[in-house]
């Protein structure tokens, strides 16, 4: 199929690229793609920055067979371009769930396993990648190859989390995991500062489910309060397992600028955090609004304006505390740049992916609306972050420099010694990857 030439971003709106848009129509037209030059792999586009971005890009999102069902073991083998919303329409009535699934549910299979996405349970269920027996990968000569842990395991821990640098993920072999109900039993706890939150968590590390909204606008004795989610899965379903998701519905206009203005955001803070009176709150909510509340809202991106916005994610090693986090808030609640959402999560041990993000400690990812007091703010935070032996999220990416992703991902050369004896290096390629000095 021709390519069609389009204006394109990430989730964030920001940058903005006008590219080459190619759909993905079968094995022979990505081979034949491949040969004709450099190209970007595209799902949904939910990476937040450039990552998915190029002059030339391949849009997997009609890639979107569900290829086999094992109902002993819980595996199924989806097309690339399959969606979490895909998996949960089609298993969720048979009793089944991903067994770990990101903050939306519009994501696809290889988007989330090229990004090695984690859930709110990464501290006990890993990655997405821990759920993924195999997966099928074509390779930049164009040969179509099975990758596991067992069969070319170099290929496997460079490609989950190589954010599509290594060849064109076709489909997915996934661990699906057993579940009775898809409500969730949420506890919400007030907590009154960031000391408190960490505190909590850990107190809480038995349940499956852990996040908290965070408040990055209070300070002194208030810095870091937040409402900590807890959440389970419900025994039994009242009926089916199904999950019914409404359809989002879509802001018509993209608000004016200083709609999210720091005393804006200040209020809606501190009545967001004050509307549960008490300490502890107990219900059972349905599994989209547990993981996936702001997909009710289809284009929830447009509230930061025609200038898009940042997200920066980053995480800290447990033996730095809750110190790192601490300094952080207080660089954030201190700049004159607005973050509207905040979420905090723990993390459990990392895998041995070359680029995978989690590792054992705590992350906290923030929304911040593009700006040159944003663009300080990330410079002021990468120091910090980098001080402490932490990371820096690839997905959520759009502004890192080389010297910083290097420090973060310190087993870079030897994934890009991988791509290239597989002939990725030079033909795989992201406006990201150019940004961070990969070949």
């Amino acid at each position: 199929m021709s390519p069609q030439r389009v204006a394109l971003s990430g989730w964030g709106r920001w940058p903005q690229v006008q590219a080459e848009l190619t759909e993905a129509r079968g094995v022979d037209s990505i081979r034949e793609l491949l040969r004709e030059g450099a190209i970007s792999v595209r799902g949904a586009g939910r990476s937040y920055g450039d990552s998915s971005l190029g002059q030339r890009m391949l849009d997997m999102t009609h890639t979107r067979r569900m290829r086999s069902f094992d109902a002993q073991t819980g595996i199924a083998v989806v097309d690339a371009g399959v969606t979490i919303e895909d998996l949960l329409r089609l298993f969720a009535p048979r009793g089944w769930l991903p067994a770990v699934t990101p903050g939306t549910r519009f994501v696809t299979v290889g988007g989330a396993l090229a990004s090695d996405v984690h859930g709110k349970n990464h501290h006990g269920a890993g990655s997405f990648s821990d759920h993924v027996p195999w997966f099928e990968l074509m390779l930049a000569d164009g040969e179509v190859v099975r990758v596991s842990r067992e069969e070319r395991p170099e290929l496997f821990h460079a490609t989950a989390g190589g954010m599509g640098l290594t060849g064109v993920i076709l489909a997915v072999a996934l661990e699906l995991m057993p579940a009775r109900s898809s409500d969730i039993l949420q506890r919400s706890l007030k907590l009154e500062d960031i000391d408190a939150t960490v505190a909590a968590i850990e107190a809480n590390a038995s349940w499956t489910y852990s996040a908290a909204w965070i408040d990055c606008q209070a300070r002194g004795r208030r810095l870091g309060r937040s409402l900590l989610l807890l959440g389970e899965h419900a025994s039994e379903g009242s009926q089916a397992t199904a999950v019914n998701a409404r359809a989002p519905v879509a802001i018509p206009l993209t608000p004016p600028a200083g709609t999210l203005a720091k005393p804006v955001v200040s209020a809606f803070n501190a009545i967001y955090h004050g509307r549960q009176r008490g300490p502890e709150r107990t219900s059972r909510i349905p599994y989209t609004s547990f993981f996936h509340p702001l997909d009710a809202i289809a284009n929830w991106n447009v509230l930061y304006g025609r200038r898009g916005f940042l997200q920066y994610q980053f995480v800290t090693p447990t033996e730095a505390g809750a110190d790192p986090l601490r300094r952080a808030l207080e660089l954030i609640s201190g700049a004159p740049v607005a973050a509207p959402l905040a979420v905090l999560k723990a993390f459990g041990e990392a895998n041995v992916n070359l680029l995978s993000f989690p590792l054992r400690g705590y992350t906290l990812a923030v929304d911040l609306p593009a700006s040159p007091a944003a663009f300080e703010l990330c410079e002021r935070l990468d120091r910090l972050v980098l001080g402490c032996g932490g990371r820096i999220y690839l997905s959520k990416d759009a502004r890192m420099k080389p010297e910083t992703f290097r420090a973060c991902y310190p087993r870079w050369s030897e994934f890009e010694e991988i791509r290239a004896r597989h002939g990725a290096a030079g033909r795989l390629t992201t406006l990201q990857s150019r940004r961070l000095g990969l070949a």
